[in-house]
Parts: C-alpha cells; structure tokens; sequence
C-alpha cells in the first residue's frame, strides 16, 4: 500500500535518529565501521604472514658451514618479521637513518700514513671496560667498513660497536680517505676496486694486535671493497672471516637500477650529491688533476665515476672500472669464512644480479636473502628503533665466529 502521512513521518524521524547516532559514535563506532575495519585488518595480516613474512633463502654448499650457521646463528634460520607498517624495500631504505636510534660511542682517532703520502682515519672503540676480554691483547677484534659516503658516525656502524661492546669484543672503523674529516694529503680518494687502503689497514690493525682474534664486517660500498680484497688475497690473510651486508654484487646492474626514474628520484641523485660534497672541501687538492667543474656537474652516480672515479684511478673506461669493482667476480677466490646479507628488493643490488650459482661453487661461502629490507634496512618490530634484523645477525654471526670458529675453520 501507499504510505500515509503518518508513515512518513515516522519513518522521517527514525532516520534521523539513526543519522544522529551515527554522527555521535562516529564511523568507527558503528558495527559496519568495525566490521570494515575487522575484515581489512585480518586481510592485511593474511597478506603479510602469507607473502611479506618469510624465512630467509640461505645459500651454501658446505653442509658444515650450514650447520654452523644453524646452531651458531640461528637468526639466519628463522622467519623475518619486517616492521607491518613499513616492509617495502625503498621504505625501509629511506627510512631506517630516520627512525633508529644512535647509540653514544667515545672514539679514540688515530691517523696512519700510506705508502703515497696519504693518510687514513681510524676510529677506535676500544672496549677497555670489557669483563669478557680484560687483556686488550687477545681482546677479539672487528674491523668496519661503512659504505659510500659513510663513516664511523653511521647509525648502522654505531650499532654494530653497540652489539659488540655487549659481547666484549674492540672495534675500529676504516674511515675511507678525505670523507672523516682528515685532510687530503694526496689528490687521491677511493672507490670500491682498489684495496690498498684496507690492506694496509687490515696489516696496520694485525700489528697491534698480533695475538687477538680478528675479523671484519663491510656495509654496502665497504662490503664490496671487502669482497674485492678477499677475492685478491684468498687464504693470506689475517681475518678469521668476515661478513658483509647489502653489497652491490654487480655495478653495471646496481647503477642500472638506480638510474630507473623513480629511484634517481629517490637515491641516485642525492648520493650523487653526497659524493660532490665528499670532495669539494679537497677541492684545491684535487683541481690539480681533475677539472672539478665538470665533476660537479654530474646528476649520475655513473656521470660522477666516469668523470673522477675512474680516471682517478687509471682506468681505461668507467666499464673497465666497474667490471673490476663487482664484487661477484672475485667471489670464486675467497678464501675464509664469509656470510653475506642481502634483501632481494634491494635497488642498489638487484636480486637478478645476485651471484647465487657462483656462492655455490665456494665452501667459504654463504648467502643469507630475505624478501623484504631495502638496502641497509632489515627493519622489525613495531617501532624498530633499537635493534634490526641485520644488527641480529651480526651479533650472532661474530660472536659465533670468535667462540666457535675452530668449527669451520677446518673446512
């Protein structure tokens, strides 16, 4: 039937009502709000536990070397979490400088002089309140190699030492030349194919400490040149073994990746910009052999190698350079222990560039890959100020090494 008036009236009423108690409670407060919200929150978990939330892949073909790892390291066993609000590799890339906490470190600086003149800083935390190691000459020792434009003020680095100092271990961060603070004694820098530098620190560092327990963590950039070394020196060397995260594998591929338009947006640029600024305090120092107006001029990681890097260091051309900075090359030839983080959405190290087949062919040898954590991010928990997926595996991997290491050395 048609209503009547009276109908209208209090179906009028009853609506309003209705709307008005929706307007008090709010959209959230009323059952299809909550139910929304509900239904999106179990989908998103679902999502994450099913797709974001993986065990990482682990690359080894030494089954002692695997077991090791599992009993020693078991973090690179386990099931990664990345932060649920924040997992997709360029987020926590951007983010982590950001949002992790700096723990306070004293360094003791010391300055050593190259065979050409030059000079190199070394910043020392050298643990003397350690009740582990109370003798400083058996005191187990970590050298640390930051990345491109890094230093021993890295958030990532001030971790590393925060996890060390926890286990009683020395640390000492190779600051690469000209970028600490130091000046330039030499028209010379660095780059990532070049290892005389980090010999002549690893020598330096032996020295000293010629009875303690030594090896070496190298980050993006400072895992590369890491790699580069190992692959050059094979067994001769006195590091025990070393581990290395989120290392460009091959530069061809990494500044390929980042020269894709929304990560030059994101990355290229400004780390062009960090590298124009590492130099243009040495500017009168450089001048001599480069023309640093068009150095400056470069919008391009690869634009500023082929006008400086790799004329700086005697290259015919930048993709001779680059074929002898990629680390995936020389891996065959490393000869200790190695353990190496990536994340397979990392734009500085492509996962189609990662040397999965060559790892296999060396026992020395193992590659951790998660799905998600950026470059340098391996962000988790809530809130991840504090300690990281990478910071957990670097505290168990060493502590490993230097405890139980006469269990892969053999090998």
């Amino acid at each position: 039937r048609l209503p009547c008036a009276m109908d209208w009236q209090v179906l009028t009423r009853e609506l309003s009502l209705y709307l008005e108690n929706q307007v008090r409670v709010g959209f959230f407060g009323s059952g299809v709000g909550l139910s929304l919200v509900l239904g999106f929150g179990v989908a998103y978990a679902c999502y994450y536990l099913n797709s974001i939330a993986k065990k990482p892949q682990l690359v080894a073909s030494n089954d002692r070397f695997c077991r090791f790892l599992e009993e020693y390291c078991p973090v690179v066993t386990e099931t990664y979490y990345p932060t649920i609000w924040c997992w997709e590799g360029r987020v926590q890339t951007l983010l982590r400088p950001f949002i992790t906490s700096r723990p306070q470190v004293q360094y003791r600086n010391e300055l050593i002089k190259t065979a050409d003149g030059g000079q190199i800083s070394l910043d020392w935390f050298d643990n003397n309140d350690s009740s582990y190691y109370p003798d400083a000459s058996t005191r187990p020792t970590v050298l640390l190699l930051p990345g491109l434009t890094g230093t021993s003020k890295e958030s990532y680095i001030l971790h590393m030492i925060h996890q060390s100092e926890t286990l009683g271990y020395r640390c000492v961060v190779f600051n690469n030349r000209g970028i600490a603070g130091e000046e330039l004694l030499t028209p010379r820098t660095y780059c990532a194919a070049n290892t005389e530098d980090l010999e002549a620190v690893i020598h330096h560092v032996h020295s000293l400490h010629p009875s303690a327990p030594f090896m070496a963590a190298g980050v993006s950039m400072g895992g590369m040149l890491l790699l580069n070394y190992l692959g050059k020196t094979g067994r001769d060397t006195p590091l025990m073994a070393a581990a290395i995260f989120s290392a460009g594998w091959n530069v061809f591929e990494s500044v390929e990746s980042l020269e894709k338009p929304l990560n030059w947006l994101l990355f290229n640029y400004y780390l062009t910009t960090c590298l124009q600024s590492s130099i243009s305090r040495h500017r009168q120092m450089l001048e001599k052999l480069f023309d640093m107006d068009l150095v400056m001029k470069a919008r391009t990681v690869r634009e500023f190698d082929k006008q400086f890097t790799s004329v700086m260091f005697g290259y015919r051309s930048i993709d001779d350079y680059y074929e002898d900075a990629s680390p995936c090359r020389k891996l065959k030839s490393v000869g200790i222990p190695v353990l190496c983080l990536n994340s397979v959405d990392d734009v500085f190290s492509p996962a189609h560039a990662i040397p999965v087949e060559t790892a296999k062919q060396n026992a020395n040898v193992a590659l951790v890959l998660t799905s998600c954590g950026g470059h340098i991010g391996f962000l988790e928990g809530i809130w991840p100020r504090k300690c990281t997926y990478m910071d957990r595996v670097f505290k168990q991997f060493v502590k490993a090494v230097f405890e139980h290491g006469n269990k892969i050395f053999s090998m």
